[in-house]
């Protein structure tokens, strides 16, 4: 028999403060050497493993309904695979690392050693509350820290199973999940931590940050923005439009990597469209009642997109659903193609978080280039192109924080790429050794040999401190 999901879980015997306190006092007494965080990794593999499906369960119950294939290949396996590939270059990255000394200080010698920064403190959002709170907590671990986490009260019942799940995992003064709402976050903010790991939208981001500078609270911000997609002339329409169609369907859209609007030109706008709606017909035969196709998260958030279609409408755009709405008690969104946009439209201005997909004339990849950095400097960008020398312009013209040529999403799931925004998209990057790189403090440090050269050059100076100034000079 299936046990029921937790709704909600005690709350900690400890207020916050009193929580990092309890933290930063395990963390003086004694670090986690290679074999306990090895064994912490493996512990929290095997248990995750085990209880995927209580968390696809909680997802779905969480989003009203949500696909199990993509509750697990969005939120079980890159932490898995995250997990393995640490575990798998560890030993490595904890060696001190040699560096070349300048020949002036010869023979001394110089490295960087790496230890923990200390708590750390994460914030995760709901629409991937599994991955996004556990792929953090991974690279924290491996580089020794101990860690509060706040994961998003939008999803409630994943929420209260992670508090659950980590607690028979960890102790509390090396992992503890704190559950409760906005004012909750606030507070965690503004806590004394040592490094605060953020992932939301960028309006919160501001908030999370500002909170964070009274106490110089070192942060990374995983945020999000408009990420474009260039469909260049001459490349094939429907294959554009199957990946990047099933980049935006995936999660309902409720994704901060989903390609956020379309840059190709005018004539191909039909075609495009045609081949988008064969892409849903092939996909979800039965819209309203597909296992495939995930809900909005919640009614707030299914009337804000319907408040961008009735804000597009309202100044002029085309607006063409390619699915039945008759779903909308499940908030069931369709996707939706908008045409004839600008820029007064909320949608060309917000992060869209869902399935609608705006389609921008632009006759030229220079004319796309041109529009992108006009604008803030994206969390993703999607090129589409066969020409190389075409191609090889918008990755040495843009910014973005990464970038994925003719697909969409996967650059997400590569061990050896760090992900992160820029500007606006957000501060900081992680996964792999990147994060390891993220919750460490790189110490360097340099061994004076027993004899050294410059042990003239101290007072009282003389000519030999002359000669040495005079040679480092010229």
């Amino acid at each position: 028999m299936t046990p029921p999901l937790p709704t909600s879980v005690p709350a900690p015997a400890l207020t916050l403060p009193a929580l990092l306190a309890e933290q930063q006092a395990a963390q003086r007494r004694q670090v986690t050497d290679y074999a306990e965080r090895m064994a912490d990794l493996a512990r929290l593999r095997a248990a995750l493993q085990r209880r995927l499906p209580d968390f696809a369960r909680a997802m779905s119950a969480d989003f009203g309904h949500r696909s199990w294939h993509e509750s697990v290949a969005s939120d079980g396996v890159p932490v898995l695979k995250e997990i393995d590939h640490i575990r798998a270059h560890l030993r490595q990255w904890m060696r001190p690392s040699p560096r070349a000394v300048d020949g002036n200080f010869l023979p001394g010698r110089a490295e960087i050693r790496y230890q923990p920064v200390g708590v750390v403190g994460i914030i995760s959002p709901w629409n991937y509350p599994v991955n996004l709170a556990l792929s953090p907590l991974v690279s924290a671990l491996a580089a020794g820290n101990r860690v509060l986490l706040k994961p998003s009260e939008q999803t409630p019942r994943t929420a209260a199973l992670l508090s659950e799940f980590l607690a028979t995992l960890f102790a509390e003064d090396q992992v503890a999940c704190v559950l409760g709402g906005p004012e909750v976050a606030a507070e965690f903010s503004g806590l004394a931590l040592d490094h605060l790991f953020f992932t939301g939208s960028t309006q919160i981001g501001r908030l999370v940050m500002a909170a964070a500078a009274p106490r110089l609270t070192p942060v990374t911000l995983e945020l999000g923005g408009k990420s474009p997609a260039i469909v260049a002339p001459g490349f094939s329409i429907p294959l554009a439009a199957e990946r990047i169609g099933s980049g935006k369907l995936f999660n309902a859209g409720q994704t901060c990597i989903a390609p956020d609007y379309v840059l190709l030109p005018a004539a191909d706008h039909a075609a495009f469209i045609d081949a988008l709606r064969a892409l849903v017909q092939h996909a979800y035969p039965d819209w309203a009642t597909s296992a495939d196709a995930t809900s909005v998260v919640n009614q707030r958030q299914f009337d804000r997109l319907r408040g961008y279609l009735d804000d597009a409408r309202a100044h002029g755009a085309t607006v063409t659903e390619l699915a039945s709405t008759a779903a909308a008690e499940r908030r069931r969104f369709p996707l939706t193609v908008v045409t004839g946009v600008n820029d007064r439209m909320k949608l060309m201005q917000d992060e869209i978080f869902g399935p609608i997909l705006p389609l921008v004339d632009c006759a030229s990849v220079d004319a796309a280039i041109d529009y992108i950095n006009a604008r803030p400097k994206p969390l993703a960008l999607y090129h589409f192109d066969q020409d190389r020398r075409r191609t090889q312009q918008v990755l040495e013209r843009t910014q973005a924080g990464g970038v994925c040529i003719n697909d969409t999403l996967f650059h997400f799931a590569q061990d050896e790429l760090p992900f992160g925004g820029i500007g606006p998209s957000g501060m900081g990057q992680y996964h792999g050794h990147a994060g390891f790189l993220t919750f460490s403090k790189q110490k360097p440090v340099f061994y004076q040999a027993r004899f050294s050269a410059l042990s003239v050059f101290r007072p009282p100076y003389g000519k030999l401190a002359n000669r040495l100034l005079w040679w480092l000079t010229r």
